[in-house]
């Protein structure tokens, strides 16, 4: 037997519904890998901690998402009946092969370089409109509530911008768009929490059905139009399909790029030497990005099945297994990266697993980066001085999937 045992009662516990694993996950992380990288937990799934494990699982094809069979046997058939989860049940993100390569194939033309380099304009005016906002407050000491003021409107409008939805229809999008994070955590929801998501999800495919009919009155140079074209001329996609999938697009579009702001920007701060640093050297802006990747994930894990029995390292995962990828553990694994604990802007040669890998490498990953790059590199000029405003610490929003935070209090 290998140092990867199978024997789950030589494994630590791995609870991720405990309030404090969800705040502050990386001490286990770290016992994990040391102890058991690779083991089957008592809940059933196995669990991969390490680089080497979790990116050869990302990336071989014989793990796939499994998405439909593990869901029904979570939460059992009668699932589909609610509407969050009969609509997700169409989204690219959890489909396997062929169904994946048609849904991803359509919308991957949107995330074209050329489509996201035309970008970077409007981007840098969303960040400057953000910060103009504070105009009357930059002359002395002063505070905003990083994740509400900044961090969290800068996405919502550049995806809207995208999809082509009018500014005076986004209010919707910017009150209920940190919700459907939940659909994909393992955490349990309460009654009401479910009740939220599934309105929500209806609200949205009544809204983008309006939307439809709108674009195809009126083609414009958005995504809405591009995959309703698709749908139209080809019958490449389902109305089911085309509603589930724009409604993913906000959704990723989004919430990842909020975290990785927010959870960066607090590992800026936490390191202030890491941020002078930075601000005298800013072309290394770009590899501080990856390293607020590496450091502190937005997407924490991801799920895959077993298609057949696949053995690493002299551990055989059984066919039809579910197998939860730490992204947050690989990226700490010392044997990947050295003193995987310290945040360095200036750290060389990061791959981070924060965006997937394989066939499910995440579409809008080149869209998170310009999107931060911009936002760091404008916070320098404008608020050097930027600094933590919360001396109670980090309040964190309790999910093992999608690791952000509440709320940031800065000040300058």
């Amino acid at each position: 037997m290998s140092e990867q045992s199978a024997d789950t009662s030589a494994a630590p516990i791995f609870n991720p519904f405990s309030p404090d694993f969800l705040r502050d996950p990386y001490p286990a992380f770290q016992q994990l890998r040391a102890t058991a990288p690779l083991h089957k937990t008592d809940m059933g799934f196995w669990v991969a901690s390490r680089y080497d494990d979790v990116t050869l699982i990302l990336r071989d094809k014989r793990f796939g998402k499994g998405y439909v069979e593990r869901t029904e046997k979570t939460h059992g058939p009668d699932i589909w009946q609610q509407p969050a989860y009969a609509s997700m049940r169409n989204w690219m993100l959890i489909k396997d092969p062929p169904d994946h390569g048609r849904l991803r194939g359509l919308v991957a033309r949107a995330f074209a370089p050329r489509r996201l380099t035309a970008l970077r304009p409007r981007i840098q005016q969303l960040v400057d409109e953000s910060l103009d906002k504070l105009d009357d407050r930059l002359d002395g000491k002063s505070e905003m509530e990083f994740i509400r003021d900044f961090a969290h409107p800068l996405p919502v409008h550049v995806i809207c911008d995208m999809l082509g939805i009018p500014e005076d229809e986004r209010q919707q999008f910017f009150e209920g768009s940190r919700i459907a994070g939940r659909l994909i955590d393992p955490t349990p929801m309460t009654p009401d929490e479910l009740a939220e998501i599934n309105e929500g999800n209806l609200q949205q495919a009544a809204y983008f059905r309006s939307l439809f009919a709108r674009r195809r009155e009126n083609l414009g140079d958005d995504i809405t139009s591009e995959l309703l074209q698709a749908a139209d001329d080809g019958n490449k996609l389902s109305e089911e399909e085309l509603v589930a999938n724009v409604i993913l697009l906000f959704g990723a579009g989004h919430e990842t790029t909020v975290n990785l702001l927010g959870n960066g920007m607090l590992a800026l701060l936490t390191y202030p030497e890491e941020w002078e640093k930075l601000k005298a050297d800013p072309s290394l802006v770009p590899g501080a990005v990856e390293e607020m990747l590496r450091f502190d994930s937005s997407v924490q894990m991801t799920g895959r099945t077993a298609m057949q029995d696949v053995e690493i390292n002299g551990v055989t995962i059984p066919q039809g297994d579910a197998v939860l990828s730490l992204l947050g553990a690989a990226n700490r694994d010392p044997d990947e990266f050295e003193n995987p604990e310290d945040f360095k802007v200036d750290r060389e040669g990061v791959r981070p697993t924060s965006f997937g890998g394989g066939i499910h490498h995440c579409l809008g990953a080149p869209l998170a980066r310009i999107e931060a790059e911009i936002a760091l590199t404008t916070l320098m000029k404008r608020l050097p001085n930027l600094h933590l405003a919360n001396k109670d610490g980090p309040d964190w929003s309790l999910m093992f999937t999608l690791r952000g935070l509440k709320g940031l209090p800065v000040a300058w």
